[in-house]
């Protein structure tokens, strides 16, 4: 698996960015790639991406879920295998740090020429600066969801 990993300030409240990272169905808005996101409980949702070409569908699994401090998550099925956590640091009442680490396993020959030439991260980083421009253009949350999941 490779390892990206990202973080951005972005100028609204921790709790600001917090809800709105847990609205996953408008991450279509800042994520490339990503074409849909349906939430189908309060712990699993299911992705339709197309990158470089390639449609993918998987599900994901909310492990661990924190307000204001964390999310981490992985795949349970599908053709895409990660894994991966964002937490929130509250840097002052209207500043907040978004840390996104995401472990990936690339398949197939696209993917994999991707990882080794930097596209993953690149990607990354690109969606993070884009939830930036996202939230504070909103000027707030879409929505929220302030329920606690614990590992296990």
């Amino acid at each position: 698996m490779s390892m990206v990993k990202e973080s951005v300030e972005v100028d609204v409240p921790v709790r600001t960015a917090y809800n709105q990272w847990t609205q996953f169905e408008e991450f279509p808005r800042f994520m490339e790639g990503v074409e849909e996101v349906t939430q189908l409980d309060d712990r699993h949702n299911h992705w339709r991406t197309k990158i470089g070409g390639v449609r993918r569908e998987f599900d994901t699994e909310i492990v661990d879920q924190l307000p204001d401090e964390r999310i981490a998550w992985r795949t349970t099925s599908g053709d895409t295998k990660q894994r991966g956590v964002v937490t929130f640091q509250r840097l002052d009442d209207t500043h907040t740090r978004v840390d996104l680490a995401l472990e990936v396993e690339p398949s197939g020959a696209v993917e994999k020429a991707g990882d080794v030439t930097g596209v993953i991260n690149r990607r990354i980083k690109g969606d993070m600066r884009r939830f930036k421009e996202y939230i504070e253009q909103q000027g707030g949350e879409t929505g929220a969801w302030r329920g606690r999941i614990q590992p296990g």
